[in-house]
């Protein structure tokens, strides 16, 4: 591990250098049991990069220790309909496990932070696992809590449903 100083950049898709980091730290996270405890699947290895070249939302940063990628922060735009202006939603944070416990976390979530400042944003949303203690830790020291619009009707619950040959 190299021990020079951690700095956050964007991510640029047609750098091979930096689409390979995109896929290594993605598929280090999807075989963390937080990332569902797999490797990435060979559809979206295959095609993940292009993918995302045609999505007009996408905001992706890297973390890099001196040349070696070491945390990813992949974001789309959205809209808050009630705010009338668009969000930010932080889609994946990953933190190589090598390089945990170094603030590289909180930097990426500053990254996110400032492009959602400097596209006029009102909020940065994200999505965590409940019992990912740690990552909601650092979330949490950023300022982010649970979504309620209403204390009395609870908080916000992230639901999905699939759809045949969706992955």
């Amino acid at each position: 591990m190299a021990t020079g100083t951690v700095h956050c950049r964007a991510l640029r898709l047609d750098d091979p250098q930096d689409a390979r980091a995109l896929l290594g730290l993605l598929d280090h996270y999807a075989q963390d049991p937080m990332g569902g405890g797999h490797p990435l699947g060979e559809h979206a290895r295959a095609h993940l990069v292009a993918a995302l070249r045609s999505v007009p939302g996408y905001h992706g940063g890297l973390a890099l220790d001196g040349e070696r990628a070491v945390g990813l922060v992949n974001c789309f735009t959205g809209f808050s309909t009630f705010a009338a202006q668009p969000l930010l939603n932080i889609h994946d944070l990953v933190v190589h496990a090598d390089a945990r416990g170094r603030g590289i976390g909180a930097a990426l979530l500053d990254w996110a932070r400032q492009r959602a400042q400097d596209l006029g944003c009102c909020k940065l949303t994200l999505e965590v696992l409940s019992g990912n203690t740690r990552a909601r830790k650092v979330y949490e020291a950023a300022g982010y809590e649970p979504y309620a619009l209403d204390p009395e009707s609870g908080e916000a619950l992230l639901m999905q449903k699939r759809l045949s040959g969706a992955a």
